[in-house]
């Protein structure tokens, strides 16, 4: 059984650096090699991470014998091309979230995978991190009851730059598929999915949504408010209203270090914390390995169903906000 994984990362910028940075905790991992579109980036992001070899391009990465596995952290609209790229070369992908730009697109990379025996998963980090697994235990096992509502939002204030990502609808931009996804996601894993999506956003010059508000409904009435900005600091948690306690995951509730407070009907509180020593991309990459080693090639927990799942969740979304990339 193979223990030890060469890694190798595709596109070098803020979130590759956090990812390498824990993959170093990883037992068994080593940052083989990276690429960039521009050899110098590359370079220095090689001799940051201690990575072996550096790349001025992706296929010479992609090409690279000695690359078990391949994490992709470029913009959305290059996930498909570059994850499909990497599986037919039999390389293992985990790649970023947004997975793709739609469910299209999700369809395509998965059966790729499919048709080429080959591992992949959406990297989308907040379902392997311990406070998520706590909380998903609790409302699996009803500990609390049902749910009656969630609220989850995610906002930050960007700065107008129409040349940056966010503000360019070629590479994906907009507040849904960058931080929205993890309101979403929230609300996917802990709910399910809704009866019915309301939604409405602000657009950038650009055309891109500046902000979105979702409202998901379900049976019985329960509902999840959900919101992702680029024009506010938000609180950035996921307050869950249950039938005998209200259960918060308190700021940042997508990351560790967090916490989760938990006020029940009788007025008794208890707040339990997650200290956690990495950034907490280590999880996801520990559970890659995992799964490579018992020779699967897709993810008990981060599934193909869930990933298609989640993209058409973000499709439903756009179509009601106008949004079509």
């Amino acid at each position: 059984m193979k223990t030890n994984y060469n890694w190798g990362i595709l596109g070098l910028g803020k979130i590759a650096k956090k990812f390498a940075t824990d993959l170093q905790s990883v037992e068994g991992a080593n940052l083989k090699a990276v690429a960039s579109r521009s050899l110098k980036k590359a370079e220095e992001f090689a001799e940051d991470f201690h990575a072996e070899n550096y790349y001025g391009s992706y296929a010479e990465l992609t090409e690279d014998p000695e690359v078990d596995v391949i994490y992709i952290a470029t913009p959305h609209v290059f996930h498909k091309e570059l994850t499909i790229t990497c599986l037919k070369a039999k390389k293992a992908v985990l790649c970023e979230k947004a997975f793709g730009i739609n469910k299209t697109e999700v369809e395509e990379m998965i059966s790729t995978a499919k048709t080429e025996n080959v591992f992949l998963m959406e990297a989308l980090w907040t379902h392997f991190v311990p406070h998520y697994q706590y909380i998903l235990e609790i409302i699996q096992q009803k500990k609390y009851g049902e749910i009656k509502s969630l609220t989850a939002d995610f906002g930050f204030k960007a700065p107008y730059d129409l040349d940056k990502r966010l503000f360019n609808k070629n590479l994906g931009g907009g507040s849904l598929l960058d931080i929205g996804i993890y309101p979403v996601f929230a609300a996917m894993t802990l709910i399910g999915i809704p009866q019915k999506i309301e939604a409405s956003a602000k657009f950038s010059e650009t055309k891109v949504d500046e902000e979105c508000l979702m409202t998901f409904s379900y049976a019985n009435n329960v509902k999840a408010h959900l919101k992702s900005t680029l024009l506010e600091k938000t609180p950035t948690e996921c307050i869950i209203e249950l039938e005998e306690a209200t259960v918060k995951l308190t700021s940042r509730f997508h990351e560790p270090p967090s916490s989760i407070e938990i006020t029940t009907k009788d007025g008794k509180k208890e707040l339990i914390e997650f200290p956690v020593a990495t950034l907490g991309y280590n999880y996801e990459a520990a559970h890659v390995q995992q799964m490579l080693s018992e020779n699967k090639t897709e993810s008990t927990v981060m599934t193909f169903e869930n990933s298609l799942r989640l993209i058409s969740l973000l499709d439903r979304v756009l179509e009601k906000i106008g949004l079509k990339y």
